[in-house]
């Protein structure tokens, strides 16, 4: 998928609520989304685009209503520099397609997080597919 595609054809391929989040940088509210508290092993992809994201091994209970991550898959994410909302945060975007995920937060001290890192993502940006059983 590309980043190519014109509004009108984000709007045919995503549903109200995830064209507001992913393509014009909404957030969904804390403690809402399906993949909050999930636990499954596999892999959690881009909405929109279908582009891997995040393996189920980097996701933890942070406790902020949103799913948090530690990492992501190398060169899936591109982070943005966010100053919205009258303060500095970092946007965490799709690298394929470009769609808004959430935002990355580092320094909050998880020890049990590799880089002390929290990737803070709306659930209706991603989608799970379980490992395969062979």
């Amino acid at each position: 998928m590309s980043k190519e595609r014109s509004e009108e054809e984000w709007r045919a391929i995503l549903s109200p609520e995830q064209f507001r989040i992913i393509r014009q940088k909404g957030t969904e509210p804390p403690g809402s989304g399906e993949y909050n508290k999930f636990k499954g092993k596999g892999i959690y992809s881009c909405a929109a685009c279908d582009t891997p994201l995040y393996v189920s091994d980097t996701k933890f209970d942070s406790g902020c209503g949103w799913p948090a991550f530690f990492e992501s898959i190398p060169g899936a994410i591109n982070h943005n520099e966010d100053n919205s909302l009258g303060m500095k945060r970092t946007e965490i975007t799709c690298a394929a397609c470009g769609g808004h995920l959430g935002h990355v937060f580092k320094g909050e001290g998880w020890k049990h997080t590799p880089a002390d890192e929290r990737h803070c993502v709306n659930s209706i940006s991603i989608k799970f597919s379980p490992e395969d059983k062979e």
